[in-house]
């Protein structure tokens, strides 16, 4: 690939920035209040950094960045319209996540990945995810439950439309919900890593049929109802069944 190569289709990942919005108040101006407490300072910060990473992310999800290929910051910094700066500071992030690889004085290489890592993603996801969830399966009211069925729509909606990056995100945004039940923040913090580092796209792999993605939420629909009617069968095969049959 050539040098400082980025390929045009991560733009729409990214979205218009706006400047930030804030409230300064009016004894900050001069204008001096006596009868009223100082109004609170409310700033709004965007991130045009963060806004790169969920881009990247996205990108990376849906296949636009290739595993093996090397992206330079500034070719796709000039895609996003920002400097290469948060777009390097981004790809830094990755990096740490494993996502891509540092090239030097050339960029970041997407990190190709096998089936061997994938199914030791999915085992060790397996080891943390099904013990919890079946214990909550017993303890969980079924209005608890109940409260979660918008995000299992959110999964059926995107994988219907076939997006894959929009799917990867309704997709963890579901799991956590149902780990955050736990009361553990830092194991839905580990599991939402493996989670998304599962997602990545294999070396030479197919790419995620809109079939796949639509019988994997289905899933999600199924174990909900499970869990509202206390079906504990169900749901223990239907736990197990999603991560050792899952590949997207």
């Amino acid at each position: 690939m050539e040098q400082g190569r980025a390929r045009e289709d991560v733009w729409p990942y990214v979205s218009a920035g706006t400047p930030p919005d804030v409230r300064v108040p009016e004894q900050a101006r001069g204008e001096h209040t006596h009868s009223e407490p100082p109004a609170p300072r409310v700033v709004r910060r965007h991130s045009v950094r963060g806004q790169i990473l969920d881009a990247l992310r996205a990108a990376l999800v849906g296949g636009e960045l290739a595993p093996g290929e090397v992206y330079s910051a500034p070719a796709l910094g000039a895609r996003f319209g920002v400097s290469a700066t948060p777009v390097r500071e981004a790809m830094q992030q990755l990096a740490v996540e494993g996502a891509v690889e540092v090239v030097p004085n050339r960029g970041f290489r997407v990190s190709e990945r096998g089936p061997q890592e994938l199914a030791e993603l999915a085992e060790v996801r397996a080891l943390i995810e099904v013990p919890v969830m079946l214990r909550l399966a017993r303890t969980v009211p079924a209005a608890g439950w109940c409260a979660l069925r918008p995000l299992a729509d959110a999964t059926v909606a995107s994988a219907a439309v076939g997006d894959r990056a929009a799917y990867a995100e309704s997709d963890r945004a579901f799991h956590r919900a149902v780990l955050a039940l736990s009361g553990n923040q830092q194991l839905v913090s580990v599991a939402d890593d493996l989670h998304r580092r599962s997602q990545w796209p294999l070396v030479n792999g197919p790419a995620g049929r809109r079939a796949d993605l639509l019988a994997d939420a289905s899933e999600h629909t199924a174990l909900l109802d499970a869990l509202i009617a206390r079906d504990l069968t169900v749901v223990q095969s239907l736990v197990r069944e999603h991560f050792t049959g899952a590949d997207v």
